[in-house]
């Protein structure tokens, strides 16, 4: 059972009839829609793309989503960190907490990333720099009352939704790195059908058995840079709960010129504008596992 808690609402998230629990996986203060939707567009690490989030969501709301979610990370990588707030209040898209967002609001020094290696370190400590000088207090303050995590009702299935993973936000949850077994366990103790999550920026999905039935394992990719496979375009989620349960991986074109245009302006490293023109990751690569590694340029 999730323990019922009494917080104050952010706002969008106001608009959606939800409850407040604590979790049984993890503990955290997770928002659970009251509401059965039937179509949900789940996308997460906006990382400043402006572009791209308007994109996602014209996609989504055209494609006949009911619910738009993001998973946390909204700065970080692009310029004009000051649009993203904003963009997402007007939509009345319902947001839950990533490390970057944690961080902003809390005042930190780093972007609390998970990163490991110094040369991962030094591009995301530039970038973090750069959002955290250009994000006004305001949309700190409103990055710090966002839940933790969430749940909704897809159809009959139950989707459970964090960042990182259920026990930490900047947890990396890799494709060819993550158990069966570890998947199950959270699977099991959120006692859900679907865990969506984020972080690696990376899109993947598993099809799995916890708590004697069916379930699914969903990376739900980024939206705010390319996914290290030499394409520009970006992608988010789509689940369907109208027939059984259908996941689809969308992808969106933006004008990703005009973006490397925006960066060059304000001085972001040229690392960064590379990527976003060639879809190749050229920083923050010593995280991956070797398979990943092998995908890309670098």
């Amino acid at each position: 059972m999730s323990e019922l808690l009494n917080t104050t609402q952010p706002a969008v998230w106001s608009d959606h009839p939800h409850r407040m629990v604590r979790a049984p996986c993890g503990g955290t203060t997770t928002a659970s829609f009251d509401h059965v939707y039937h179509r949900v567009a789940l996308f997460g690490g906006i990382y400043n793309n402006y572009w791209a989030l308007e994109a996602v969501i014209a996609d989504a709301v055209s494609r006949g989503a009911d619910l738009l979610l993001c998973l946390g990370d909204m700065g970080g990588f692009g310029p004009s960190p000051e649009r993203i707030v904003p963009l997402l209040q007007r939509a009345g898209v319902p947001s839950i907490a990533g490390n970057y967002d944690q961080s902003l609001a809390q005042g930190l020094e780093d972007c609390g990333c998970g990163y490991t290696d110094p040369a991962d370190n030094y591009y995301a400590q530039i970038s973090y720099a750069h959002t955290f000088s250009n994000t006004p207090v305001e949309h700190r303050a409103w990055l710090g009352s966002l839940p933790q995590q969430a749940r909704v009702q897809v159809g009959e299935h139950s989707v459970h939704c964090c960042h990182g993973s259920p026990r930490r936000t900047n947890e990396f949850l890799w494709e060819t790195a993550t158990s069966d077994a570890l998947l199950e366990r959270f699977l099991h103790d959120c006692d859900a059908d679907v865990l969506a999550f984020t972080h690696t920026g990376i899109k993947w999905q598993r099809r799995l058995r916890a708590a004697g039935r069916e379930a699914l394992a969903v990376n739900v990719g980024v939206i705010g840079r390319p996914e290290n496979d030499g394409t520009t375009g970006v992608w988010y989620t789509m689940i369907d709960g109208n027939d059984g349960l259908d996941v689809q991986f969308i992808g969106i074109e933006y004008d990703h010129e005009l973006l490397a245009a925006e960066m060059v302006a304000e001085r972001l490293p040229e690392e960064f504008v590379q990527t976003t023109l060639t879809g190749w990751w050229t920083t923050c690569l010593e995280i991956l596992p070797a398979k990943e590694r092998l995908r890309g340029r670098y």
